[in-house]
């Protein structure tokens, strides 16, 4: 049976409205081991009928049979495969990859085939050592002589064994002494047992071969023994012509991690068009995780403002709100209360508080202010901060002590910029002489403004020495930071209640209002995180149109890819990887430009600062590979899917 059969094949091609027919009726078999030229003018059909018979193109009617297997039931993978294991091509325009070395190029095909690195890496260098390139391993293309590079193109149709050698035109692009070397090494080639195919213009080429095929207008004229051709023995079988051992136990990892570095080689050979790519995914990352660390680092500064209103704090007030005309008649909020309530086990602290206002003098100076009285453990539910001296303590409340405890403000006003110098000194408050032994920052109190004077003295002093009365105008519960503050406020309730008989008070729960303002916050943190998530959007499109350029720019090169073997996802997954490492890239650099814009921040604010997360730059990762994928995969797809013959035809 012969190893090549042709059957009635015909090749036809639309051009414009025409059909025209490049092949007619092709009838050809060719033996195993033969040597045969096929020959013509230019426009003749022999490079149409060259494709068919490597399986780049496929006949429009008639059958192509190889080995008694037809080509027409075969899906693309199999056509792939037969390239791959069974073909070697040599094109009179070499068709080698300039990204890489000579051992590289050599190497492609093993890689499809599954062949470990090791195995093939070896069999490639030996294969150019015996073709005279063993000090040219490591060149590439562009460093090589027309002649060499032919002799690496014939390395790489050997890889993989092949044992049916397609030589489009091999001499065509050298001069005559690195001509006749290749033709020689065709010789050697054919003397081992593979067939040779060889498709040439050149009649002193063709004389080469046992057989030669003529060929004009689409059809065989002639198909003749070389009378010239000497004998030769050719074994039925070559063991060089064998598929070589060294298969990878994993063979789609190693492709895998193969078409990773020919595309960090492919992106580092474009710097230019890769930064440019990058460059819509570099600033929507870096937007993304400024503004989620923006809204985090406005979260803790909310959060350190209302911690001036006090954490986890529940006010209790006499009446039903703030605008009940009863409230000053009602009596019934005692100190007894919070002595009760700082026996449950869900509050931390528990304070009583009156108040009253007047006026502070301390030598000429007179101001306004607000006069608190508060117990020992109001500083601690409030979370304020001592910023001199002390806090009065439990003895100060039971003696109707005259320590006070002033606001920076107060201090500001009354003695400078420096806390410590009210230490120690007596002011008078409204009339009363008290002395300054502390000095806090300034606090919000309740809906007051944070610009008011506010001193604190023991409760029971400011009810003895100031209002003449023993009722409260509010009592203050710290709730454990363990427990919700809403479930403690019920139980608050419930529990005046029952001590009351009824219920004459209210709440305010100042962790509502906590939550009322991060939820703000992050509603808006969300929406100028959407803006950036447009940008990455856009950078993915971005990404996408460059792809799509690069793939164009590229078709000679998967069309190389195709001609040794590489399977349609083989080329899907090529471009994928290449579309994601631009934006895991596009990624790093703007999680790294978003740290900068922190840095720079903080070297602008003193009390502000951003607060990034690890979560989000992992989403900015996830964000990136998947960007990479969704808009990778229309480019990628439309390389898996071109042609091979018209992708090479455009190199």
């Amino acid at each position: 049976m012969a190893l090549i059969n042709l059957k009635g094949v015909t090749r036809i091609y639309r051009a414009g409205e025409d059909d025209v027919a490049v092949l007619k009726n092709v009838d050809l078999s060719i033996e195993k081991g033969e040597m045969v030229s096929i020959v013509g003018p230019s426009g003749s059909g022999k490079s149409t009928l060259m494709n068919i018979l490597g399986l780049l193109d496929r006949p429009s009617h008639g059958t192509y049979e190889i080995g008694g297997k037809r080509t027409d039931q075969l899906d693309s993978d199999a056509l792939s495969a037969l390239r791959r294991e069974h073909f070697g091509f040599i094109f009179q325009r070499y068709h080698l990859l300039s990204d890489l070395s000579s051992v590289g190029n050599v190497e492609i095909p093993a890689i499809y085939a599954g062949l470990s690195a090791d195995a093939r890496r070896e069999r490639a260098r030996a294969l150019l050592q015996r073709l005279g390139m063993g000090e040219r391993l490591r060149n590439r293309p562009g460093q090589l002589s027309g002649g060499q590079q032919q002799r690496v193109s014939i390395a790489r149709a050997l890889i993989n064994g092949g044992d049916v050698i397609l030589a489009d035109e091999p001499t065509g692009a050298l001069d005559k002494s690195s001509g006749e070397e290749v033709l020689r090494i065709l010789d050697e080639l054919n003397a081992e047992g593979r067939t040779i195919i060889i498709v040439t213009h050149d009649l002193n080429v063709a004389a080469r071969a046992g057989r030669i095929i003529e060929i004009a207008d689409g059809e065989i004229v002639a198909d003749r023994v070389n009378p010239h051709d000497s004998a030769r023995t050719k074994p039925a079988a070559s063991p060089a012509a064998a598929m070589p051992a060294g298969r990878h136990r994993f063979p789609w990892a190693d492709r895998l991690r193969e078409a990773a570095v020919m595309a960090m080689k492919s992106l580092a050979s474009h710097r230019l068009r890769t930064f440019l790519t990058m460059l819509g995914i570099v600033i929507g990352i870096a937007s993304v995780v400024c503004v989620v660390a923006l809204g985090q680092g406005t979260q803790e500064k909310v959060l350190s403002n209302i911690n001036n209103l006090g954490t986890n704090t529940l006010e209790i007030f006499p009446g039903k709100s703030f605008g009940d005309v009863r409230s000053g008649r009602i009596t019934t909020l005692k100190v007894a209360d919070a002595e009760a309530m700082s026996r449950l086990s869900y509050v931390a602290a528990v304070t009583p508080t009156v108040s009253t206002s007047g006026t502070v003098r301390y030598g000429a100076t007179v101001a306004n202010v607000l006069v608190n009285g508060v117990g020992e453990q109001y500083f601690a539910a409030k979370g304020s901060k001592l910023l001199a001296g002390r806090l009065f303590d439990r003895a100060s409340v039971d003696t109707l002590s005259q320590d006070a405890v002033i606001d920076q403000n107060t201090a500001k006003t009354l003695f400078g910029e420096k806390p410590q110098d009210a230490l120690g000194k007596t002011v008078f408050l409204v009339s009363v002489p008290v002395r300054v032994v502390g000095v806090i920052s300034t606090q919000q109190g309740g809906f007051g403004a944070s610009s008011n004077l506010s001193a604190y003295l023991p409760y029971t002093s400011v009810q003895s020495r100031f209002l003449g009365s023993m009722s409260l105008r509010s009592i203050t519960v710290r709730v454990a930071d363990s427990v919700d503050t809403s479930v403690a406020q019920e139980a608050v309730t419930a529990f005046l209640t029952k001590r009351h008989g009824e219920k004459d008070f209210f709440i305010l729960n100042t962790d509502d209002i906590r939550q009322t303002i991060l939820a703000t916050t992050q509603t808006l943190t969300l929406l100028v995180a959407a803006i950036a998530v447009i940008s990455l959007v856009v950078g993915g499109i971005g990404v996408m149109n460059i792809m799509l350029v690069s793939v164009s720019e590229r078709v000679g090169e998967i069309g190389v890819r195709m001609a040794v073997g590489a399977r349609r996802q083989d080329i899907l997954q090529q471009f994928l990887i290449e579309a994601v490492l631009v934006c895991l890239l596009g990624g790093t650099l703007g999680i790294g430009l978003a740290l900068g814009f922190g840095y720079v921040f903080s070297l602008a604010q003193s009390d502000f600062r951003l607060i990034y997360s690890t979560t989000s730059m992992v989403a900015a990762f996830t964000c990136s590979c998947l960007i990479g994928l969704v808009f990778g995969f229309m480019p990628a797809r439309n390389a898996s899917r071109l042609d091979p013959v018209a992708a090479l035809s455009k190199d």
